[in-house]
């Protein structure tokens, strides 16, 4: 075999697994586009057992078939708040049974001998033919979804088809055999295969039909191959510790514990691995006739069999010391000591890597509520300015406001960055109307804070400037001030409850502060006329009034687009 034929069938096996983890792709990303914002409520909602955390990160893992979209989304969820520490462990557990469904997919539709699913690949394509052209998204979904199940074992027939032909006297198994050849070494060497592969490939699925070619094509005998199974659970808690980096504490703790989980079950039973491939040996002999030592085609069987029952061991055993594990990730990744370290950092995304889209977006809103939590801190410094007469107070607080006129504004960027790639994103119909209004929502909250820093700026003005206010704008300011900051309550309050937006009181509050712009409006010319006060002040007390009333529509609009 010359060394072209050699890298031509290297990059024939992996491109492909490129189409085999292309079908998985479209097939995750479709179906999360079909379950939309009802996949997001069940993730959510998790709160009422651990046990139901488990499952339901079984059945979501199985779904999608992405043990790491899974994690990821569960690491997003934690980082958002939307999950507690505890549930979390009990839905990574879950995902970690769940991504044993594939072997299995594999092994009733893949190696089979009465059927083969390249029969039906090309009827599955003609069937979503018809609803890929769909006037409705949803429609198009599903297509995409048979589409990637398709792809997903055409890739594997291709994996099948691809690896070369060996014998034992080839350089391949000879090559191989080399490694093997060290005992339980060796079983520790495939591990860290198994870890290396699923790290650069980003996914134990694809990494487990390769093995399983491998496998029956006679590159690796069983142990070997289980033991690389081993490695491939613990190569896939890369991706969610990758998402947690950046992300807050309980975030990150909800990532080590996978890496955790999954380390200490290889560790297990790497101690038992002997006695627990004779079992499963022992067992397919007894009901099929067959050792996975001597078929090579029961190979894949004998590996979804260990695959699962490991897993579910390994689940059952940490379901026990749930409560003793959350409190030692708690130890490892301890809350800071450093009051108000991360005090302006976003709390609840990071622009460097994006979950699923459609979870994506419960992530975008938390953070919008919590950049109208700052928005809403910024006015209420506004009429403390203005009452301040020490000098020292009040240059502080002059550089407190300007300082969060910049921390809104780099927020502002980051969120609609991030809002951004989300639209980018494959969405459903609701998830891209959900985006549609964040980015509205988001340069609205930018508006009012800079009409505060403009406030902040008439009153520096005023203040250079030896401008007096009399007692009667000092008043009518404070009622203004008043009914803007209860507007800006009530916004925040939709913001954070959209599933219930309080339209009425918000569109109650923008028809007082209109009425309240009115009545000054016309005392103004009045009280100029008469010199209540002068010009100057005059000038000031109306920039102050319309940038309220500004504000107060930037509010409203706000709760109109959530409301639509």
């Amino acid at each position: 075999m010359s060394v072209f034929d050699i890298i031509l069938t290297i990059l024939t096996i992996i491109g492909s697994l490129g189409v085999f983890l292309y079908g998985m792709i479209l097939m995750s990303e479709s179906l999360q586009k079909v379950a939309g914002k009802r996949l997001r409520g069940v993730l959510s909602s998790i709160t009422s057992s651990d046990f139901r955390g488990v499952m339901t990160g079984l059945t979501i893992t199985g779904a999608i078939q992405s043990s790491s979209a899974t994690t990821v989304m569960i690491v997003s969820f934690v980082n958002a708040g939307l999950l507690s520490l505890r549930r979390a462990l009990s839905l990574i557990m879950g995902a970690n049974i769940g991504t044993t469904v594939t072997a299995w997919i594999i092994v009733l539709l893949g190696f089979g001998k009465t059927f083969s699913i390249m029969n039906i690949i090309l009827p599955l394509v003609a069937i979503s033919l018809p609803l890929l052209f769909a006037g409705k998204n949803r429609q198009r979904s599903w297509a995409e979804f048979i589409i990637g199940f398709a792809i997903l074992f055409l890739g594997l027939q291709f994996l099948k088809t691809n690896i070369p032909f060996v014998d034992e006297h080839s350089a391949f198994v000879q090559g191989f055999r080399d490694l093997i050849g060290f005992g339980f070494y060796s079983v520790l060497l495939f591990v860290g295969i198994g870890i290396l592969l699923t790290m650069i490939f980003q996914s134990s699925s694809a990494m487990i039909a390769l093995t399983f070619v491998i496998a029956v094509d006679g590159w690796i005998p069983y142990d070997i191959a289980a033991a690389m199974v081993l490695g491939e659970n613990i190569g896939t808690t890369v991706t969610a510790n990758i998402a947690a980096l950046v992300a807050n504490r309980s975030a990150k703790r909800a990532a080590l514990f996978h890496f955790l989980f999954n380390l200490t079950g290889v560790l297990w039973m790497l101690i038992l691995f002997r006695y627990f491939l004779q079992g499963i040996d022992i067992l397919l002999t007894n009901t099929t006739g067959n050792s996975p030592h001597s078929s090579p085609e029961s190979i894949p069987l004998a590996l979804a069999i260990f695959h699962t029952v490991f897993n579910v061991i390994n689940t059952a055993i940490f379901f026990m010391l749930l409560p003793l594990a959350e409190r030692a990730m708690k130890k490892l990744i301890p809350d800071s000591l450093r009051k108000g370290k991360e005090r302006f950092l976003l709390r609840h995304i990071e622009s460097s890597y994006l979950s699923t889209s459609e979870l994506s977006i419960v992530q975008a809103k938390k953070e919008i509520s919590f950049m109208a939590g700052l928005v809403r801190k910024m006015f209420g410094m506004v009429p403390v300015f203005l009452m301040e007469k020490e000098d020292k107070p009040y240059e502080k607080l002059f550089k407190k406001i300007r300082k969060y006129e910049g921390i809104i504004d780099r927020i502002e960027v980051e969120i609609n960055t991030y809002v951004s790639r989300i639209s980018e994103s494959k969405l459903s119909d609701t998830g891209t109307e959900e985006v549609r209004k964040m980015l509205k929502v988001i340069d609205e909250l930018e508006s009012i804070g800079d009409a505060c820093q403009k406030m902040t700026m008439n009153i520096y003005r005023k203040n250079k400037e030896n401008i007096y206010f009399v007692q009667v704008i000092r008043d009518r300011l404070q009622q203004m001030f008043a009914l803007v900051d209860e507007a800006l309550f009530i916004m925040a309050e939709n913001l954070g409850h959209t599933e219930n937006i309080n339209l009425v009181d918000a569109m109650a509050l923008e028809r007082k502060i209109n009425k309240l712009r009115d009545e000054i409006n016309a005392e103004h010319a009045e009280n100029l006329k008469q010199g209540t006060y002068d010009f100057k002040a005059g000038m000031v007390f109306s920039d102050l009034i319309h940038h309220c009333e500004k504000i107060g529509d930037h509010a409203i609009n706000i709760s109109e687009t959530l409301q639509d």
